[in-house]
Order: structure tokens, then sequence, then C-alpha cells
């Protein structure tokens, strides 16, 4: 981050399934727009997505401080288990290996919050695919909002043929309808 104010948005999906990870993450400075949505969420938990700060292990929080957002409701102690167990793990890990990549600026991680949106989808259950997915998601979702991507050109260029894991507009309207887990969503 070169910017006092910038603030770098970073999305990825990785994985297929149940298990795949759909991160989104929104980087900045303490003092700045992050800073004070950072404190607001964690300051304000909801019934099922209760914001809580990743670790490592408990006792060595990720740096840059990440806030983890679950996008699906806890459904189960499965659910909750693979969500606080292996996908904050996951999230936690991603955030050193952005850092240790230099994605991050460790010189600059005291001074950063990460907020990670994470969707873990109730209908998971291989917890070692959900901690890889979830690592690989969120280190690809820091480097795309450091590199700025998508470009416009690119989302200009895709705009016809819209696809993602539970909708392609190519497909037949049965088949995109009935996409994984499509009652789900991420």
């Amino acid at each position: 981050m070169t910017h006092n104010s910038a603030m770098l948005i970073g999305e990825s999906f990785i994985g297929e399934g149940a298990e795949a990870a759909h991160i989104n993450t929104v980087l900045g400075r303490r003092d700045g727009p992050v800073g004070t949505a950072w404190v607001t969420a964690l300051a304000m938990p909801r019934p099922g997505n209760a914001a809580f700060v990743a670790v490592v292990r408990p006792g060595l929080p990720a740096k840059p401080l990440t806030l983890f957002v679950n996008k699906a409701s806890i459904t189960s102690d499965e659910h909750g288990v693979l969500t606080w167990g292996a996908a904050q793990a996951g999230v936690a890990s991603g955030v050193a290996d952005a850092v240790a990549e230099g994605i991050v600026s460790e010189a600059d991680a005291h001074e950063l919050l990460l907020i990670a949106a994470v969707w873990v989808n109730p209908e998971a259950r291989d917890a070692a695919k959900v901690y890889a997915n979830n690592r690989a998601a969120t280190k690809a979702a820091l480097a795309a909002g450091a590199a700025g991507a998508p470009s416009v050109l690119d989302v200009l260029a895709a705009r016809d043929h819209p696809f993602n894991p539970y909708y392609d507009a190519a497909a037949p309207a049965s088949a995109a309808a009935s996409g994984p887990d499509a009652a789900s969503g991420a």
C-alpha cells in the first residue's frame, strides 16, 4: 500500500463443489475507512454471522489483523467447526502467505487491517479441502486487490458471457439453475 487512504479490494473463487472457497477482501489502513468498517463489524455481530479475528493459532492473529466475516450463516455444528476451524486457518495462512511473498508489505502489515468475507458451504465436509481452498483463495484475492485486477477491459469483454459456479449464461436454463448447490449461493 503506497497511499495513506488506499483501499484494495480483491475477490477469488478456488476449488470445486461444496469445499470451494469464495473470498472477498478489503485491505486498508487502520486510520481510514477500512479501520472504521473493521471495528464496526467486530462490534456488531448478527445472529449466525459473528465476525472474529482470524488466528494462525490461538494468541497469534494473522498480520495484517484480519476480520473473518462468514457469508453463510452457521447451519450445524459441523458447518461451524469447518468455518471457525479449517476456513479460519486457511484464511490466516493465506494472509501470511501474501505477506511472505510480498503481495502485502511486511513493513506495513501492522498498520493495515483486512476484512475477509468468507463463504463456507453448509454442505462442505472435507476440512483439508476447505483449508487448502481458503488459503489459496485468500492469497489470490489479496494479489488481485494489489494488482487492481480485474481490468475494466476484461470486465467489458466478458459482460455478454457471464459465468460462475451457479450460473452460466451460455448453458440451457435448466442446467444453469441446477449448478453446484444452487440453492445455497455464495
